[in-house]
């Protein structure tokens, strides 16, 4: 059995899907593989998710196209469709300006572009005659395989006309009443178009909801926000994030408050010269999960450690508590060189790392490098130099800290979770959701979402007496829905 490399795959099946499209028997002959391994290839690529499929140039350049005449609202629709960050299609819009500023002769004619137009158009509307054919054809053989399956006689009784004959199930197409405390056409549209303004067209649903809420403003559940944006087809994963996988517990920490226990890592920032990296050290709370100290640096060494530690210290007042926070972190070399213990020691730091051999005791950092690399403005080809690392650093964490709404503290940034602002926030939000429950109750089938703020934190638990050692004393504020 013949074997091809994954790159070849790529480029073969990014011309059979639009807008070149490519006729199967033609591309066949061409690179030497059987219609049945293309018909193969599109099929799995066109079961991924958008995010998971490659956009070539051409693609890129008309999505560029596409989206030059819509609005604000209606390119935030697009992306979401297609699964495509503004930033990206920015980017992508970049790109091609630049091209076009190219001398005369590197650019294809006004007529070819347009005859190029006029045929990728053609080959999509062919595209869509054929998948719709075999749509139709696909659910005429589900259907016939039901047919064959039923096995109760008493159905197929019901189902018999007098003369023999099978009638036609009037299920589907039954008219069913609409719910009193349904969406009115009017407030779909308004829920549309707020969730493809600009502030919130690289938002979920889970962060709009409690932004609005935050205003003063309830529109509907993050369900129906969801619901919504699925049936008008603007639900495409974005982002090339992997699925998580279960792991092992490893040791417990537990934080009710900010400055008790603080996790750091290290992590590797790639530059545009191959096999040149530059070194981003970084300390969060565990509790708020705010960025309190962060470093990059063009080499990998203790010093660095040594000196954010000491920065850090100074910034957060440690001084002045009682009780010193612990500082989680791997067993890197780096982290645990004499100089680092020195100074944790002199400031009254308590050290703790992970187990020997298990790569993710320290999840919350991991976590937060996860996000960092994930971002949209995370250059894919390296950064050009430490300056413009150091740049983009500053830029992520201002984001991180000051306007990122964070899941795991109930949608609020992790800034004012670390200023104790996050409980009169959630307060008045928990308020609006009453609000709103008692304008349309039928949309409620209990109480409202959980907005009370977030109890303790515990990093990597296992053992349930040191946890509840730490919670004999704790006692949580809690808001009667």
């Amino acid at each position: 059995m013949a074997r091809y490399g994954e790159a070849f795959r790529r480029r073969v099946v990014a011309r059979m899907l639009p807008p070149e499209s490519a006729e199967l028997g033609a591309l066949s002959k061409e690179v030497g593989v059987s219609v049945q391994t293309l018909e193969k290839w599109r099929e799995d690529v066109q079961t991924m998710p958008a995010r998971g499929r490659a956009w070539s140039a051409a693609a890129r350049l008309e999505a560029v196209i596409t989206t030059a005449a819509l609005n604000e609202a209606d390119k935030g629709a697009w992306c979401r469709e297609h699964g495509v960050f503004l930033a990206e299609l920015e980017q992508w819009r970049a790109s091609a300006t630049a091209a076009l500023a190219e001398p005369e002769e590197a650019r294809a004619s006004p007529q070819q572009t347009r005859a190029d137009k006029k045929r990728i158009k053609e080959l999509e509307r062919e595209l869509q005659r054929k998948d719709k054919a075999l749509a139709e054809a696909a659910a005429l053989l589900v259907l016939s395989k039901k047919v064959e399956a039923i096995s109760s006689t008493g159905q197929l009784q019901r189902w018999q006309t007098p003369n023999g004959e099978i009638r036609q199930d009037g299920r589907p197409g039954a008219v069913r009443p609409v719910p009193a405390h349904a969406l009115t056409a009017e407030e779909r549209a308004r829920l549309l178009a707020v969730a493809n303004e600009p502030r919130f067209a690289d938002v979920p649903p889970a962060r709009i909801v409690p932004m609005l809420a935050d205003e003063g403003v309830y529109l509907a559940s993050e369900s129906t926000f969801s619901r919504v944006l699925r049936e008008q087809g603007q639900s495409a994963h974005r982002g090339r994030a992997k699925p998580p996988q279960a792991v092992r517990p490893p040791t417990t920490h537990v934080a009710t408050g900010e400055r008790q226990v603080w996790c750091w890592d290290m992590t590797y920032l790639p530059a545009q010269v191959a096999g040149q990296w530059f070194f981003l050290y970084l300390i969060i709370d565990l509790y708020s999960r705010k960025i309190v100290g962060w470093e990059v640096h063009a080499d990998d060494h203790s010093d660095h450690a040594t000196r954010l530690v000491q920065k850090t210290a100074l910034a957060e007042g440690i001084a002045a508590l009682d009780a010193k926070p612990v500082l989680h972190g791997d067993n890197g070399s780096t982290l645990k060189a004499t100089t680092v213990l020195a100074m944790l020691h002199w400031l009254g730091i308590k050290p703790s790392y992970s187990r020997p051999r298990v790569s993710d005791d320290n999840a919350f950092v991991e976590s937060l490098f996860r996000n960092a690399k994930y971002r949209p403005e995370f250059p894919a080809r390296g950064f050009a130099d430490l300056e413009q690392a150091r740049t983009w650093a500053a830029s992520f964490v201002h984001w991180y800290n000051h306007a990122h709404r964070h899941s795991g503290i109930r949608y609020v940034t992790p800034a004012q979770c670390h200023a104790g602002e996050d409980r009169a926030i959630l307060a008045a939000r928990h308020a609006e959701y009453l609000r709103a429950r008692e304008q349309n109750p039928a949309r409620w089938s209990g109480a409202t979402r959980n907005w009370n703020p977030i109890g303790p934190v515990t990093l990597n638990p296992e053992r349930d007496s040191v946890i509840k050692t730490h919670l004999a004393g704790y006692n949580a504020q809690v808001l009667a829905a």
